[in-house]
C-alpha cells in the first residue's frame, strides 16, 4: 500500500485542478482497500481465525468509524472548495484509525498511528502545494518503513 501511494502522491502534485487530484486520491484510497483485505483475509487464514471474529472485528470495528468520518469530511470538504484541508484531514483521521484498531495489534501499530497522525496535523497548516509531499511521507513511507519493522520483529 505505501508503494502504491507514493505512485499516486507522484501523480496527484502533476495536477492542476482540484478534481483531478481528489480523483488520484480516490482511486488510490480503492487501491489500497483492494490490497489490505486480501491481505488481512490471507493472515487470518494463515492464523487458522475467522477474519471478522475475536481480534479481527474488534480491528475492524476500532478502524471504520474513522475512515466513515473521513469520507464524510472529504465529500463536505470537496464540495466547498477546501481540497487543502484534505491531506490534514485524511493523514489525522487514518492515523486515528489506525491508533484506536492498533490497540488489538502489536504495540508498534499504535504509534505509527501516532506518526500519521502528526504529519496530518502538520499538513493542516500548510500549503496545499505540499500536501502531496506529506501524503507521500505519511502513507507512502510511513507505511513502508513500520511495514518493514513489523514484518521482521512480529512476522507480519
Amino acid at each position: 500500500m505505501g508503494v502504491t501511494a507514493l505512485v499516486a502522491a507522484i501523480f496527484a502534485s502533476r495536477q492542476l485542478g482540484p478534481e483531478r487530484w481528489l480523483n488520484i486520491w480516490l482511486i488510490e484510497a480503492f487501491v489500497a482497500v483492494a490490497i489490505a483485505a486480501p491481505a488481512a483475509a490471507t493472515k487470518a487464514h494463515r492464523a487458522n481465525a475467522k477474519l471478522l471474529s475475536g481480534p479481527g472485528r474488534k480491528f475492524l470495528l476500532s478502524f471504520a468509524p474513522p475512515v466513515v468520518v473521513g469520507g464524510l469530511l472529504t465529500y463536505a470538504l470537496s464540495h466547498a472548495g477546501m481540497h487543502s484541508l484534505l491531506p490534514g484531514v485524511w493523514l489525522l483521521l487514518y492515523g486515528t484509525a489506525i491508533v484506536t484498531a492498533g490497540a488489538f495489534s502489536v504495540r508498534v501499530v499504535p504509534i505509527m498511528g501516532l506518526c500519521l497522525m502528526l504529519l496530518g496535523a502538520m499538513a493542516l497548516f500548510m500549503p496545499r502545494n505540499i500536501g502531496d509531499l506529506f501524503m507521500a511521507f505519511g502513507f507512502g513511507l510511513v507505511q513502508i518503513g513500520f511495514g518493514i519493522w513489523i514484518a521482521q520483529r512480529y512476522g507480519g
